[in-house]
């Protein structure tokens, strides 16, 4: 893939990602430093989910020239602002965030803590150091109850059906009241579906995976009549890379009569990642089945309260903005992730 998008960056500070032990974080950290970028890797290591895989992706990053880890709380104010004056960050980009959207019906203040506080203390950080460039991940969840699809950024994202989607919703909404306010540029990033090798283990991809594999059964939620646009996370992370050195501006076009809910007079912007493609719930069973070796056995049930029926990215504006779209086949993805989750299992195994 080109590396044009690096040339400026290499000359600049270490970027800033924040959830660098993350999934998504991970992978952006490695493809910077693969571009020569330097990067400060930033996460408070929580057991939301298997802290072993956690300090395993740490440990991949650990000792590359030009990474240097710094386990911060974005709910820490102190620590935060400690952060920012050690690394004077020009580019910064927030992938630390509370996930999950059944979780968070169960456990509601953790999303307060991490995706509302911890979010306003890096918008906090980016006015004070007058930062370049933010770039943040939202979240398809977004467009919540919306059944006109695929879903596109000019449609109106007023009515979430979880706590985590009022959560990203709220992070674009905060973001762009400082980007109005103290006129630093940002971008949010709304995620689709992301899966991939070192992925989480709490997403249907993964469980079905482990299950499968095992031959423990598979909980099939609305009957399997359901459908994602299932992104690699490759693509996901070469998108944010070509996105790093662009930063938003205002639209001098913009009209207050007539607003268009995908641009600003204010320097924000926000984009669809996703594959542009809906792929049935069943199917990505399938493509699993056939990469185990192995039928699952499956237990239909309702659909969970918090879940949408589908989702679909319209990435056009993307598309025209870092001439890029995500492209990865789901079957070549997730073959390549069930390979990945055996020598994972393998490894766990040994070591236990």
């Amino acid at each position: 893939m080109s590396e044009r998008w690096a040339e400026a960056l290499r000359d600049e500070p270490p970027v800033l990602v924040t959830g660098a032990a993350g999934f998504i974080g991970f992978h952006l950290a490695a493809r910077l430093l693969d571009a020569g970028v330097a990067v400060v890797g930033v996460d408070n290591v929580n057991a939301y989910y298997d802290v072993r895989l956690k300090e395993a992706r740490l440990a991949a990053l650990t000792g590359r020239p030009g990474f240097r880890f710094e386990r911060v709380d974005l709910a820490d104010r102190g620590a935060m602002a400690a952060l920012f004056d050690a690394c004077k960050p020009r580019r910064v980009v927030n992938l630390a965030a509370q996930a999950g959207v059944r979780y968070s019906i169960e456990n509601p203040h953790a999303y307060a803590d991490s995706n509302l506080t911890g979010f306003l203390n890096v918008l906090e950080e980016c006015r004070r150091h007058a930062v370049a460039h933010l770039v943040y991940a939202s979240s398809s969840s977004v467009y919540g109850g919306n059944r006109k699809l695929p879903f596109s950024t000019l449609d109106s994202v007023d009515h979430p059906v979880s706590l985590y989607a009022a959560t990203k919703k709220a992070n674009e909404l905060m973001a762009h009241a400082y980007c109005h306010l103290y006129g630093f540029p940002a971008t949010g990033l709304r995620f689709f579906t992301v899966y991939g090798d070192w992925g989480r283990p709490d997403m249907a991809y993964w469980i079905f995976t482990e299950r499968i594999a095992e031959g423990r059964p598979i909980d099939v939620f609305n009957n399997g009549d359901m459908a994602r646009d299932f992104t690699h996370v490759d693509d996901v992370v070469e998108a944010i890379a070509r996105l790093i050195p662009k930063a938003a501006q205002a639209d001098p076009a913009f009209d207050l009569a007539a607003p268009n809910p995908a641009s600003s007079w204010a320097p924000h912007r926000v984009f669809n990642i996703g594959n542009h493609r809906r792929e049935k719930l069943t199917d990505m069973i399938a493509i699993i089945e056939a990469a185990v070796g192995r039928k699952a056995e499956k237990r239909f049930l309702p659909m969970q309260q918090g879940d949408v029926l589908e989702t679909w990215a319209d990435v056009a504006d993307l598309e025209a903005a870092v001439g890029y779209a995500p492209d990865t086949r789901i079957e070549d993805g997730l073959t390549r992730f069930v390979a990945w989750h055996a020598g994972w299992r393998a490894q766990r195994a040994a070591a236990a």
